[in-house]
């Protein structure tokens, strides 16, 4: 999939590393550098593709995602605002399936940066009676970072609800999450784990509420580490949704949990609370490293 993108004809070249080119229905922002490739949709400012050089794609992306407006990209980082998971309608926020635009970008021989920036609407405004401005920067490069900045007088929840590819989920462990979390398989229990790491030999969908600063995902199969660091969060989030549920899902191959797994830097059970001067951010970095 990640392949595809980068052979799609280009419709404008922006700079010499930056081009908009069509995938399905949608406007995506290819990025074709010395060291790195990676894409940004304009719907959502959702990072659908990284991938440094010598290495296996990071970021995993359903061949199934419909790539029209308006529908949810299944894949990718979503950013999940005003509010994550059933707190509203769409789920997830109206953030990540509203069309936001490309205010800014520079690039040298290291990182290309991206900001887009989405402003409340009439639109917007009948899902949620708030005025702001969101601001999405990416730095990327050998790694990625991604800052959610988000103005206005508001509380909202959130999360960069990243999916990453990993090379077979029996063999990924993930660690760094902490001890307490909430299980949204088991109806919302709280529970508690010994060691902080998790292993997906089924459906995982889990609200940890005390992680460390930094997950570990242990990609065995791909036989790296995948470094996401959290800022400026309260909780993360990961999921699997294992065989049942994968098949279930329109946009998402029978098997697609196999090769993927999701660790989300969010904001959930503390809300994010933007003020006057003050506005709220939520941010993450991914970095890839072999394993000794």
């Amino acid at each position: 999939m990640t392949h595809t993108i980068f052979s799609l004809p280009v419709v404008n070249q922006i700079s010499p590393y930056l081009s908009q080119r069509q995938l399905g229905e949608l406007p995506v922002i290819a990025i074709n550098h010395p060291l790195f490739r990676a894409a940004v949709t304009l719907q959502g400012a959702q990072l659908i593709a990284w991938q440094p050089n010598g290495e296996a794609p990071a970021i995993w992306l359903s061949e199934k995602s419909a790539f029209s407006p308006g529908k949810a990209i299944r894949g990718g980082v979503p950013i999940c605002w005003p509010w994550f998971g059933p707190a509203g309608e769409p789920a997830h926020g109206f953030a990540r399936t509203l069309p936001w635009t490309l205010s800014a970008h520079d690039e040298n021989d290291q990182n290309v940066m991206l900001t887009f920036v989405l402003e409340s609407s009439e639109q917007t405004k009948k899902l949620w009676p708030h005025d702001f401005t969101l601001f999405a920067r990416f730095r990327i490069g050998e790694r990625c970072e991604i800052e959610l900045e988000a103005h206005g007088d508001y509380t909202a929840t959130a999360a960069l609800h990243t999916y990453f590819a990993v090379g077979d989920i029996n063999q990924t462990e993930v660690t760094g999450l902490g001890n307490t979390f909430i299980d949204k398989v088991k109806n919302g229990e709280n529970g508690t784990s010994d060691d902080g790491k998790q292993r997906y030999t089924q459906r995982v969908d889990r609200i940890y509420t005390q992680p460390e600063d930094c997950s570990l995902i242990n990609d065995a199969a791909n036989n790296r580490i995948i470094e996401v660091y959290h800022h400026y969060h309260q909780d993360v989030v990961t999921w699997n949704p294992g065989a049942e549920l994968s098949c279930s899902m329109q946009d998402m191959a029978n098997d697609g949990y196999k090769t993927m797994v999701c660790v989300e830097t969010a904001s959930i059970n503390q809300p994010m609370k933007s003020a006057g001067e003050t506005p709220a951010r939520l941010a993450t970095t991914f970095r890839l490293r072999r394993k000794a």
